[in-house]
């Protein structure tokens, strides 16, 4: 039976994949001109087209700014032409045969185990889908790992942190899971730029200045540590909202953006993402435009000179 997994995986797709339909936005003309007056210039040339996949599946909460983001990440790809942004929840691009093609994933406020279904499709499947299911989702996640360690840039924005709990390499890529939001969409907060980090071209444009903004920012748990990771940004509690509760950590290391090796890839994260004007907030973008360059390799230290 040779073709037995290939006729498994197939039907499997079918079963769960996720079609991107982005939700029409109230004002989507004032979004995109306010997006477009905030994209930075880049500040590198590529050194090839580029190709960006932006997937959000949420199998947990569902941050109404992912439709925003849809929106500036598209925008920032192309103004820039730094690169072209797919955006797309369909599973069909984790296919070892589809992967390849993308310069970089991005995983855009995902939450929980975005390569199966909901839990209101599961209930309604046989015993004989949810298993295949499983075994598509397991598939995915290996052809994501290998992607990454064979020298694939992975990005991510926010939830990212809030993805695949059961999946310890996972968490190992990232560099850690969420944690708790103490500081949440309406809290002032006060991010201040690593200083070892003040050159880096990722955060370069801040000049060694503070972040200071109304933003939810997450803590995190193990397998954080940020001795392990190149931190760019973090957050200084002593200069923030005072009233959050919920704070986990008790040594005031709250790391909101770092970058990171896994195998041969690049990997750049970055917690900032949850309200809607951060995807407008010139900063902001030029963060993740420098991100998204220097995971894909892009941009180099020397670029920000």
């Amino acid at each position: 039976m040779p073709h037995a997994p290939l006729i498994l995986s197939t039907a499997a797709l079918a079963l769960v994949a996720v079609i991107s339909i982005a939700a029409p936005q109230a004002d989507s003309a004032t979004t995109e001109s306010r997006i477009a007056k905030a994209i930075p210039t880049a500040l590198a040339e590529p050194t090839q087209p580029r190709k960006i996949l932006i997937f959000s599946v949420t199998n947990g909460f569902r941050h109404k700014s992912i439709d925003t983001a849809k929106i500036a990440f598209p925008m920032l790809g192309e103004k820039t032409g730094a690169f072209e942004a797919v955006v797309s929840d369909d599973l069909k691009h984790f296919q070892k045969d589809a992967i390849d093609q993308f310069d970089a994933i991005c995983f855009l406020n995902t939450t929980k185990e975005v390569f199966l279904p909901n839990k209101a499709a599961l209930v309604a499947m046989t015993e004989q889908q949810i298993t295949a299911a499983h075994e598509l989702s397991d598939t995915l996640k290996e052809n994501l790992m290998r992607y990454i360690t064979e020298g694939g840039a992975f990005v991510g924005i926010h939830a990212a942190t809030d993805t695949f709990y059961d999946w310890p390499e996972y968490g190992a890529m990232i560099g850690g899971y969420f944690w708790g939001h103490p500081w949440r969409a309406k809290s002032p907060v006060h991010i201040d730029v690593e200083p070892a980090a003040k050159h880096h071209p990722i955060v370069a444009h801040l000049k060694g200045e503070p972040l200071r903004f109304k933003e939810e920012i997450y803590q995190h748990k193990d397998p954080y540590d940020s001795s392990k990771c190149e931190m760019l940004l973090r957050l200084d509690p002593s200069k923030s909202d005072q009233t959050v509760k919920k704070v986990r950590r008790t040594d005031n290391d709250f790391g909101v953006s770092w970058t990171k090796t896994h195998g041969k890839g690049r990997v750049f994260y970055c917690s900032i993402g949850h309200n809607h004007d951060m995807y407008w907030n010139p900063d902001v973008l030029a963060i993740y435009l420098n991100g998204i360059q220097w995971a894909m390799g892009d941009l180099q230290p020397e670029s920000s000179h």
